[in-house]
């Protein structure tokens, strides 16, 4: 039985249309378990949910203006001037074909602009950008309802005896927009066992996020009121928009987009609410090689999570957003946060310079358990006060850019990177970082080996080389400090991270091959001191593209060497297949099956799964088993589209799942996503 499954995973005879950005994005992150992380309030999903957005609302390259390029994350400076250049000596972009003479662009990005950048069919772009009149934003504007909701075909412990609601997740969103220029949007969130138009939950959905978003309105140049995340410099003080892995940090070259953007996830943790604002102070039709000045500025006052000490203060702030049982719904929006800030950059040419500062207080003192060694230096207190001055400079040649900054205690982060591309086929980063062990910000998220931006110091650096062609070779090393104790490290330590990676396109074929080390320390058993604790791992794909259809095979490998050696390994096939015309009723089928055997969880396979829109999942398997999922999405109409994922995991190894509440009594699980779109 196991040899034929093996057989079909390999051989599997479906059909495929092209790769989706989740595809090609999920090549180019390189996602491994530290690019995941709860406690720093699960970015990743975020980040998808930015590109989620970006897909759904593409650019005109013949019309956006220099700061919209940059809002596409995957884009370099460089690639982003290129463009501007590009469109300033030819004058309007006929269609993506002519993105090949961009020599800057290469392959990751020249796949991915596709699903954010559109050419229009004017003969010659528009004169002017002046806001357009209300009645017409609204008559040119679409609505678009959505809902999704997950059935488990399984029961857990605690849907016989602890959760307070059905064991159905669900989701409903309402999204109106006008182009560019105004958008708006409400979106209620349910996770299975968390109660429905009862319990503290009377008013329906456990979470509800609301936002108004205008642009380009005068010298309005963005405002987003309701809930909101905000981007600055490069992360120190604020960064909340989106986060990199080292791989794509590689692809971009170092930059960071700056935003204000509506917090349109289901995600509870690591936004604002109430209002930001950027105007621009300089004058409004000036060149674009004139000075510019823009000053951003936001207010917000929101209730968070938080787990509470005897005395009544704060001792954790929660992210999660779980409220399935008394005791997680005890701690629902029991504590308030206030805070503000401003922004004010300065943009001339080829540099721009910035500066940021963000006050926030609370109405419960936060006092994290600081007598455990590595939390000593957690933020604490009720008031908190950041500062950090953000630079960058671009040359046709070589970048620079970073950001330093201090908090209310005085101690210091500083994050800086040169990029350099002495011709249009090799590429090369180096980033330094240092972040003080003293050092804390509430809403800051940067480059780094750890989900804080604080107590590590280090080196990146990092090349690309197209030697060929159709040949592309990357690599990075990152070495990395830590001064002080870090969660199961009792005592200053270090890490080293390297990463391989060859890609090779040979007329309708991708492969890939990639190496990625990853050499940490940790406590021995008796925290008497540090032992080794290596991590290899090791993927190879083979992609076949054509028309209508996708073949992708992979085999990923791990190696986790502590005091004893484990192993694992995993090969999979994704496939997908679509109807040709995009003008009829399509339909849309993808299948992936994987098997995987690994000797613990120490020797865990991640790999990113396509969802549904909006959704995202990041799985660990470990033991042996089998994973199955199949996809389809069938466009009735042009104003309505439905989306069905079925999942199926097995596993031979065991004879229950999970543990505690989310125990389940069967060695299988799966369970069926539905989701309906409306336009209109």
């Amino acid at each position: 039985m196991r040899r034929v499954v093996l057989l079909l995973i390999v051989l599997l005879p479906w059909v495929a249309r092209g790769q989706s950005w989740q595809q090609v994005y999920d090549d180019m992150m390189a996602i491994d378990d530290n690019d995941y992380d709860e406690e720093a309030g699960q970015l990743l999903p975020d980040s998808y949910e930015l590109l989620e957005q970006l897909a759904s609302h593409p650019l005109d390259l013949n019309s956006c203006s220099r700061e919209e390029l940059e809002q596409l994350p995957f884009l370099s400076s460089q690639q982003v001037m290129d463009l501007e250049d590009y469109r300033f000596r030819y004058g309007p972009i006929r269609s993506l074909g002519e993105l090949r003479m961009i020599r800057s662009l290469d392959h990751p990005q020249l796949s991915l602009l596709p699903f954010f950048v559109f050419v229009s069919q004017e003969s010659e772009p528009p004169s002017d950008n002046h806001f357009p009149r209300l009645d017409s934003l609204l008559h040119w504007g679409h609505h678009t309802l959505t809902g999704t909701i997950r059935i488990p075909f399984y029961q857990r412990q605690g849907d016989k005896n602890g959760y307070l609601g059905y064991p159905y997740r669900h989701t409903m969103r309402y999204q109106f927009s006008s182009g560019q220029h105004l958008r708006w949007g409400l979106i209620g969130a349910q996770d299975a066992g968390e109660p429905f138009l009862s319990d503290r939950n009377r008013w329906g959905y456990d979470g509800y996020s609301y936002y108004l978003q205008v642009r380009q309105l005068g010298r309005l140049d963005n405002l987003v009121v309701g809930k909101y995340k905000l981007a600055a410099g490069m992360g120190l003080v604020l960064g909340q928009s989106f986060q990199l892995g080292k791989l794509a940090t590689l692809q971009n070259l170092g930059r960071t987009p700056a935003t204000i953007r509506p917090h349109s996830s289901r995600s509870e943790g690591d936004y604002f609410h109430g209002g930001a604002a950027t105007i621009t102070l300089s004058r409004k039709n000036a060149s674009p090689l004139s000075p510019r000045l823009y000053l951003s500025a936001f207010a917000s006052h929101r209730a968070i999570d938080a787990t509470l000490t005897k005395n009544g203060d704060a001792q954790t702030l929660l992210v999660s957003g779980y409220h399935r049982t008394p005791t997680e719904m005890a701690k629902k929006n029991n504590t308030h946060i206030t805070a503000g800030g401003t922004h004010l950059m300065y943009r001339w040419g080829a540099l721009r310079m910035g500066a940021t500062a963000v006050y926030s207080t609370l109405d419960r003192s936060l006092e994290p358990q600081r007598q455990t060694l590595y939390r000593r230096h957690y933020a604490h207190g009720r008031h908190f006060l950041n500062i950090g001055a953000d630079y960058a400079y671009l040359h046709h040649r070589f970048a620079l850019n970073g950001e330093t900054a201090t908090d209310g205690h005085g101690a210091l982060a500083t994050i800086n990177a040169v990029s350099f591309q002495p011709s249009s086929r090799i590429s090369m980063l180096a980033l330094q970082r240092f972040y003080s062990y003293r050092y804390s910000s509430l809403y800051g998220h940067s480059f780094g080996e750890g989900s804080r931006t604080q107590n590590e110091s280090g080196i990146y650096l990092g090349a690309t080389w197209n030697p060929l062609a159709r040949l592309r070779l990357q690599g990075y090393a990152d070495y990395a400090y830590f001064p002080w104790a870090r969660y199961q490290v009792s005592e200053s330590s270090h890490s080293w991270d390297f990463l391989a990676q060859a890609t090779w396109q040979y007329r309708h074929w991708t492969f890939l091959a990639r190496h990625r080390s990853h050499l940490r320390q940790k406590d021995n058993e008796k925290k008497t001191a540090l032992i080794a604790n290596d991590q290899h791992r090791e993927r190879f794909s083979a992609t076949y593209q054509h028309s209508q259809w996708t073949m992708k095979t992979q085999l990923d490998m791990t190696t986790s060497s502590t005091l004893q050696t484990e192993r694992g390994w995993m090969i999979s096939e994704l496939v997908t297949f679509h109807t040709p015309s995009p003008t009829e009723p399509s339909l849309h089928l993808s299948a992936l099956a994987a098997w995987f055997d690994t000797d613990s969880y120490q020797s865990r396979i991640y790999i990113y799964e396509r969802q549904l829109p909006h959704e995202f999942y990041f799985p660990t398997y470990y033991g042996e088993g089998l994973r199955l999922s199949i996809q389809a999405q069938a466009d009735i109409s042009s104003h309505l589209s439905l989306n069905m994922r079925l999942g199926y995991t097995r596993y031979f190894d065991r004879s229950t799942i999970s543990s505690g509440l989310q125990q389940i009594m069967h060695s299988h699980q799966s369970d069926l996503d539905l989701q309906l779109r409306w336009k209109f």
